[in-house]
């Protein structure tokens, strides 16, 4: 599970990729025993050739001392890590790799803004990285770039699709696994309940309306019924 601070650099790095013209993808399998690359963007230079790079994303000490490998493969390589860690472990990180460092924008100020900012907070260089060969072939990044994007555009389409993409079978087996969890002492915080109440609130409102209907025809029935009598 991504803490909030995670989530908040990727959205941040992501807008911030997107802003210097580079298409961004998130956790990338690499091939040959190369790990994951947290994020990866891949960006067509004037003279077209393609530039790849390559961003691991920590929020804690004990997240950037973790043992998973570190898949720095690409041409420019970057931690992207907030102030106060990047002051514990700057004299750690290789000479090589780049740092971005996150902030994000102060409550204050936001409350005052005429505009909401599209990220939560905004990335500065606090150490530019040097460029290396690639070390994965350029097709096989191609290859799981592609992939990676074609997996998050399903995600996107099952988020909007919604509950639709699901059986009625397989909502009612969710809903009697939420049944499970009744509390008796707190009725409103039950969502079967709340599901019961408004089926049952929606099958009244449908009967009533139905009722309004068949009041209303034999109203109309009944004026005929006067005029031909009359």
């Amino acid at each position: 599970m991504k803490t909030k601070l995670t989530l908040a650099l990727e959205a941040t790095l992501y807008a911030y990729c997107r802003e210097a013209g580079a298409f961004a993808v998130e956790e990338v399998t690499m091939p040959d025993d190369q790990g994951i690359v947290d994020t990866l963007s891949y960006q067509e230079l004037p003279d077209k050739s393609i530039e790849w790079r390559c961003y691991e994303l920590k929020v804690t000490k004990s997240d950037f001392h973790s043992k998973a490998k570190l898949s720095f493969i690409g041409h420019y390589n970057y931690f992207v890590l907030p102030l106060k860690l990047y002051q514990e472990v700057a004299d750690e990180i290789p000479a090589k790799i780049g740092v971005l460092i996150y902030r994000p924008f102060d409550p204050a100020l936001l409350a005052t803004a005429t505009e909401a900012p599209n990220t939560p907070g905004y990335l500065t260089v606090a150490r530019p990285p040097r460029r290396q060969d690639l070390q994965v072939p350029a097709s096989e990044l191609t290859t799981r770039f592609i992939a990676s994007q074609a997996c998050e555009v399903g995600k996107a389409k099952q988020m909007a699709t919604g509950l639709k993409q699901y059986s009625t079978e397989r909502l009612y087996q969710e809903l009697k696994k939420r049944h499970q969890h009744y509390d008796i002492y707190d009725p409103d915080a039950n969502f079967y309940d709340q599901f019961i109440e408004d089926t049952h609130s929606t099958a009244v409102t449908a009967l009533q309306s139905e009722v309004d209907a068949l009041n209303l025809e034999r109203h109309q029935l009944q004026q005929q019924v006067k005029e031909l009598r009359s």
